[in-house]
């Protein structure tokens, strides 16, 4: 009976975990790709808040020119494969001939492998020198994958979490703004009721000759007691709705790093996908497994083909002599020296590989950077007397 329980237990703690996955991977605000820089939540009057806000953008800026240091070395690599291009493409008629010839040797070297390489559950010579290219960084991808997977479940996780803070301070914002419209309401309503009785009680004492001291010891009493009592809920409800108000403020401050973190997170998948050409990290540990397998039985073919080995040694010496910065890589690209589809191709390939590091180099720049120092000119600009101070900030924290 006791595991009967348990298992039912287990189902529904199981669904319930499948159902917040589900909820989680389709909750995707469009709005995470935008920055806030609103500072109606903030009290700029307030110096440590202030302090607050110039810091958040400090460490904005500084997060983005590291990335940028990343995403500038990576673009200066690919801008070099595809200058290795231009020279090859550039080469004179004589100079192409020799270069194809060694290509081509290679080439049918090659195929003549793949009569092997080609049997049933074998990686394709495309797929596998894909991987062989990334050979030495391949384990690095895996990681990089899995890392950036797990931080994009995290940060939707994180994001989902704030939103959700986000509307309860919203909605608690409004709570407070109605209980001191209330409380003034009521205090309106009790004043009035108590100039009645005071006036009704004076009627009844001098009109009536009736006795009413005690009539009015017993209304000022409550009045005094309904006064003191509506004050102190008005207060209490003003300081809370400063304190709703400074959390939402840190909350948008924090939406705005995890959104950062989103987009560079999104855009960092994007590219690894792009880059690994995988759909997952999954794929590429799969894909990663498949190549040391096949790369180890290739290896008792590796006597039989020296002449490979020299063809291939004779097309970097040819390579060598242009002036080509990395000439190894050709060694498996001999189809786009003999094909110029292929040349096309890979090409397009770095030119959409160099756009979305662009593209991320522009964001950091324009909207992160440029976004930030905008923000921070725009503060001094509205509240000039604190100009001096905000420069000092600036100064301080050095990355703006």
């Amino acid at each position: 009976m006791g595991l009967i329980k348990k298992n039912k237990l287990f189902q529904k703690v199981s669904g319930w975990k499948a159902k917040r996955d589900v909820r989680l991977e389709e909750y995707e605000d469009a709005n995470w790709m935008e920055l806030e820089y609103d500072r109606k939540s903030i009290q700029v009057h307030d110096s440590g808040q202030r302090q607050d806000y110039i810091k958040a953008f400090a460490d904005q800026i500084a997060d983005a020119k590291l990335e940028l240091e990343n995403l500038n070395l990576e673009y200066n690599t690919v801008t070099s494969y595809l200058k290795d291009m231009e020279e090859i493409e550039a080469l004179p008629e004589e100079e192409m001939r020799e270069l194809k010839a060694s290509a081509e040797k290679i080439d049918k070297l090659e195929n003549e492998r793949g009569v092997y390489l080609g049997k049933k559950n074998r990686m394709s010579d495309e797929r596998f020198h894909q991987v062989e290219r990334i050979e030495k960084e391949a384990q690095e991808a895996c990681r990089k994958l899995a890392s950036a997977e797990e931080d994009q479940n995290r940060i939707k996780q994180d994001m989902f979490r704030l939103d959700g803070e986000k509307h309860a301070y919203l909605y608690r914002k409004d709570e407070l703004r109605n209980m001191i419209a209330d409380s003034r309401g009521m205090a309106i309503i009790c004043g009035a009721a108590f100039v009645v009785c005071f006036a009704v009680l004076l009627v009844l004492q001098y009109g009536m000759d009736m006795d009413t001291q005690l009539g009015f010891l017993l209304t000022a009493g409550i009045a005094a007691l309904v006064i003191t009592l509506l004050y102190l809920r008005h207060t209490e409800a003003i300081k809370e709705l400063k304190k709703v108000e400074a959390g939402i403020n840190r909350i948008i401050q924090l939406q705005n790093r995890v959104k950062i973190r989103y987009v560079n997170n999104t855009n960092l998948l994007d590219y690894l996908y792009l880059k690994y050409q995988v759909s997952s990290a999954k794929e590429m540990s799969t894909l990663w497994e498949k190549y040391k397998i096949e790369k180890e039985e290739r290896k008792s073919y590796r006597q039989a083909e020296l002449e490979l080995d020299d063809c291939q040694q004779e097309l970097l010496n040819i390579l060598k002599c242009y002036q080509i910065k990395d000439p190894a890589i050709w060694l498996h690209q001999t189809a786009a020296i003999l094909d110029s589809k292929e040349m096309v191709e890979i090409r397009h390939s770095l030119i959409i590989r160099r756009q979305s590091l662009r593209r991320r180099i522009d964001y950091n720049k324009e909207v992160i950077i440029a976004g930030a120092q905008n923000a921070i000119k725009d503060m001094a600009d509205s509240y000039p007397q604190y100009a001096r101070e905000i420069k000092e900030l600036t100064d301080r924290f050095g990355d703006i």
